[in-house]
C-alpha cells in the first residue's frame, strides 16, 4: 500500500540562472513535497556533442533528494532533439505533409520511427537510465513526453501504412470493396496506387491512418519503455506523461506498455472553477469549469480503471503571455482533492521554479521569477501538510460511480476530420465528437452524480457494475458491440443512447439498417433524417421536471416512435413532430434515447430522472463525490467553489480527516474551501 499521495513539482536545476539546490531541495522538503520530476527535456545537456556525455551534473540532484526524503521520477529526454542531431541527419525530420519537413525550433519535430533517430535514442537512454536506475531516490522512469504530437507524413512511415493495409486485407480488391473506392473513381489496381494523406477525403482511409498513426506511438512508447526495463528494479515503474488531446495517441492501448497512467491536467483557475459554470467556455487542451475538471480526472483513470499520477497541473497560471489567472486562495487545494477523490495518486505541479528564458517563460511555477517563496508557495505547502496527514487512507482510492460513460477513440478521429456538428458562424467544429459526449458528461456531475469513462475497447456490459450506461457519438461500432449494449439493456441496465450512435460501421461505412442501427428495435424508435440546429430548440415534458430553459442544441434527430414513451419533445413547428427524449423498457433493463445534445438543464433533469443523488438539498455551489480507500473504508470529498460560505447537511455522522474532528450534523464550508470525510466502519 503507498504510504501516501506522492506530492511535488517537475524540478530543473539546470535551468536556473544560478546555483540554489539546496535552497530549492529545503524549500520542497518545508512543503511536504515527496516526489520531483527531473531529465526529461535536456537531450543537449545529456550528450552536448554527438557521442559526448555528460551524466554527472545530475548527481547531486538525486543526492539532495534522497537526503531529505524526497523520492525521483527520472524522464527519458527523447522528445526534445538537440541541435546537432539534427543538423548531422536531416533525413530524421518528420513531415506534417509528404515531402515537407517540420522545421526544427521546438520540439517533438523528429520522426521517431526513423532508425538514425532510434539509434541515438537508444544510446542517450541507456545511458541515462544505466548509470542512474540504481539511485536509492529513483522511485520510476518517465520515458518521453506527451507523445502522439504528430500525425508523420515520412516515407517510411508512409510505407509501413500500406504494408499494413496488405497484412489486414490481402488484396486491393478486398481493400477496395472495404473502403468503397469505386467512389470518385478511385479503385486501386496495385498497392503502388494508394495515394498519399495529405488530399484525402476518403473517410475510410482516415480511420485506418488515425489507428496507424496512434499505434506507432504506441510502439514508440513500447520500445523505450522495455530498453528501461532491463535497467529498472523491480520496485520501480515505468510511465509516460500523456496529454490526451494529442492526435496520435490511443491511451487505452498505450497504458498497456506502461505500469501505470500518469496525465496531465490543465484547468483555468479563478472563474473557470466557479460551479455552476456560469459563462460558456470552449475546451481544449486546458479545460474550463469545475465539471470539466473532474472530466479529466476520469479520463486519465479510464485508461487503465485504475488510479493514476499527475504529472503535470496549474502550479501558477499556465499557458501563454497574455493570459495570467493564477488560482484564488483555496483553488489549489480543491483542484488537487478533486483530482485524488477521482483517483490521482500523484500531485505533481509544472513546475518547481518559473522559467527565465524559453517559450515557456510564463508557465508559472510554485516559485515566481524572483525565487521567493510566495502565495503560490504557501497555498501548495497547505495543500502538502494535508496530503501528509492523510496518508495512506487517500494514496490509492477506487472513485464512486453512478454511471458510466462509454468513449470511442475512432469517432473522435473520424469527426475530427468530418465533424457532425458546427461552431455558431457556421465553421465545421474540429471537436465534435465531445461536442457530443461533454453535455452528457455535464448533466450527470451538474445532477450530483458521479461518472465512470469505459473505453469501447474495455467494455464488458456488467450491469452490476455500471448500472447505468450512456453511449453518446458513438459512431464507429461493429456489430458485435452493437449486441453487447442491448445485451447489456435486456440484462437489466439502464442504456442511455445519444446522437450519433451506431450509425457507421467499423469502417466508417453508414450502415443500411434503421437507425439507430441496431438499436432501433429494442429501443422502441427510428428515425430517417436529421438536421444540424442554429440556436436552441425548447423542449417540455412532465417526466423530467423540466424548467423554460431545458432545451435541444445544435442536432436532432427524427424520432419516430414505435413503442416507447416520449420523454421531452420541441416546441416548434416543425421539430415539434418528433419526441427529443424516448424511453422503453427491454427485457430486464431499459434503453433511453437521446436525439439532441441536450443544454445544461435539460441534461441534469434527465440524470436527475435516471439516477437520483444520495446527496440532495445541496446549496448550488457544493459537490460531493465519494471514493473506496485501499482498506475498505469510504471517503466523501465535499467541495464549495464559490465565494460564499456555505452549510451542508450531513446525513450521517463522519470524520473529518483533515481537522481530526467528528462532523454529526452541519459541515461548514468556506470560500473556495474542501472538506474530507471519511465514513465510520
Amino acid at each position: 500500500m503507498q504510504e501516501r499521495v506522492l506530492f511535488g513539482a517537475a524540478y530543473y536545476h539546470e535551468y536556473q540562472p544560478h546555483h540554489r539546490l539546496e535552497q530549492d531541495l529545503d524549500l520542497m522538503a518545508e512543503a511536504r513535497f515527496s516526489v520531483i520530476r527531473v531529465g526529461e527535456s535536456v537531450w543537449s545537456t545529456w550528450e552536448p556533442e554527438n557521442g559526448r556525455f555528460d551524466l554527472d551534473w545530475l548527481q547531486p540532484i538525486l543526492d539532495g533528494a534522497h537526503d531529505r526524503g524526497i523520492a525521483v521520477l527520472l524522464g527519458t529526454p527523447t522528445y526534445a532533439v538537440p541541435p546537432w542531431l539534427v543538423r548531422l541527419y536531416p533525413e530524421i525530420a518528420g513531415e506534417r505533409k509528404t515531402g515537407q519537413r517540420i522545421p526544427w525550433g521546438a520540439r517533438q519535430e523528429v520522426d521517431f520511427t526513423h532508425p538514425g533517430f532510434r539509434f541515438h535514442a537508444e544510446r542517450v537512454i541507456r545511458k541515462i537510465i544505466g548509470r542512474y536506475a540504481d539511485h536509492p531516490a529513483v522511485i520510476g522512469f518517465q520515458v518521453d513526453n506527451e507523445p502522439g504530437n504528430e500525425l508523420f507524413h515520412n516515407h517510411g512511415v508512409f510505407q509501413r501504412f500500406v504494408d499494413r493495409l496488405r497484412q489486414k486485407y490481402g488484396d486491393v480488391q478486398t481493400l477496395n470493396d472495404e473502403w468503397g473506392l469505386v467512389y470518385w473513381s478511385h479503385r486501386l489496381s496495385d498497392w503502388a496506387d494508394l495515394w498519399t494523406p495529405d488530399g484525402n477525403y476518403q473517410p475510410q482511409y482516415d480511420v485506418a491512418w488515425r489507428q496507424f498513426q496512434a499505434d506507432q506511438t504506441t510502439e514508440f512508447i513500447g520500445w523505450q519503455a522495455d530498453i528501461v526495463r532491463q535497467y529498472a528494479r523491480p520496485d520501480q515503474f515505468v510511465t509516460t506523461c500523456i496529454s490526451y488531446d494529442r492526435p496520435a495517441m490511443a491511451d487505452d492501448d498505450l497504458v498497456r506498455r506502461l505500469d501505470v497512467t500518469a496525465g496531465n491536467p490543465y484547468y483555468a483557475m479563478q472563474d473557470g472553477l466557479l460551479h455552476p459554470q456560469t459563462t460558456p467556455a470552449k475546451q481544449h487542451w486546458t479545460t474550463s469549469g469545475t465539471w470539466a475538471l473532474y472530466l479529466s480526472a476520469d479520463r486519465m483513470y479510464s485508461s487503465q480503471q485504475r488510479p493514476f499520477l499527475v504529472t503535470e497541473t496549474n502550479a501558477q497560471s499556465i499557458g501563454y503571455p497574455w493570459d495570467n489567472r493564477p488560482a484564488y486562495d483555496g483553488q489549489w487545494r480543491q483542484a488537487a482533492w478533486a483530482l485524488v477523490s477521482r483517483g490521482a495518486k500523484m500531485i505533481e505541479y509544472w513546475h518547481w521554479h518559473t522559467l527565465h528564458f524559453g517559450a515557456e517563460t510564463y508557465w508559472g511555477g510554485v516559485l515566481p521569477h524572483n525565487g521567493k517563496p510566495g502565495r503560490t508557495y504557501k497555498e501548495v505547502a497547505r495543500l502538502g501538510a494535508e496530503l501528509e496527514t492523510a496518508g495512506a487512507l487517500v494514496a490509492d482510492l477506487t472513485p464512486d460511480s453512478d454511471v458510466t460513460m462509454l468513449y470511442s477513440l475512432p469517432s473522435k478521429w473520424l469527426m475530427q476530420k468530418y465533424p457532425p456538428l458546427s461552431h455558431e458562424d457556421g465553421s465545421p467544429d474540429e471537436r465534435s465528437y465531445h461536442g457530443l459526449f461533454d453535455p452528457f458528461y455535464r448533466g450527470a456531475f451538474d445532477a450530483g452524480l458521479q461518472v465512470r469513462i469505459q473505453h469501447t475497447s474495455q467494455f464488458t456490459g456488467d450491469v452490476a457494475e455500471h448500472p447505468v450506461l450512456v453511449v453518446p457519438g458513438l459512431y464507429l461500432a461493429d456489430d458485435g458491440l452493437l449486441e453487447q449494449l442491448v445485451a447489456y439493456a435486456a440484462a437489466g441496465g439502464h442504456l442511455v443512447v445519444g446522437p450519433r450512435t451506431g450509425y457507421a460501421d467499423s469502417e466508417a461505412r453508414a450502415r443500411t439498417a434503421t437507425m439507430p442501427a441496431g438499436l432501433a428495435a429494442a429501443a422502441g424508435v427510428s428515425y430517417d433524417e436529421f438536421s444540424n440546429l442554429s440556436g436552441e430548440l425548447p423542449v417540455s415534458g412532465s417526466r423530467l421536471a423540466l424548467g423554460h430553459d431545458a432545451a435541444g442544441t445544435r442536432w436532432a434527430d427524427g424520432l419516430q416512435v414505435d413503442d416507447a414513451e416520449v420523454l421531452a419533445t420541441y416546441e416548434h413547428p416543425h421539430f415539434g413532430r418528433w419526441p427529443a427524449i424516448t424511453t422503453r423498457a427491454h427485457g430486464s433493463g431499459r434503453i433511453t434515447t437521446v436525439g439532441t445534445v441536450p443544454n445544461v438543464p435539460l441534461a441534469a433533469a434527465l440524470f436527475r430522472w435516471i439516477a437520483p443523488s444520495t446527496w440532495t438539498d445541496l446549496p448550488s455551489s457544493v459537490t460531493v463525490t465519494s471514493a473506496t480507500a485501499a482498506d475498505g473504508r469510504r471517503l466523501r470529498f465535499v467541495h464549495n467553489w464559490s465565494w460564499d460560505s456555505v452549510s451542508v447537511d450531513i446525513p450521517a455522522a463522519v470524520h473529518d480527516v483533515l481537522a481530526d474532528t467528528s462532523v454529526s450534523d452541519k459541515l461548514d464550508l468556506g470560500p473556495w474551501d474542501v472538506r474530507v470525510l471519511v465514513e465510520p466502519q
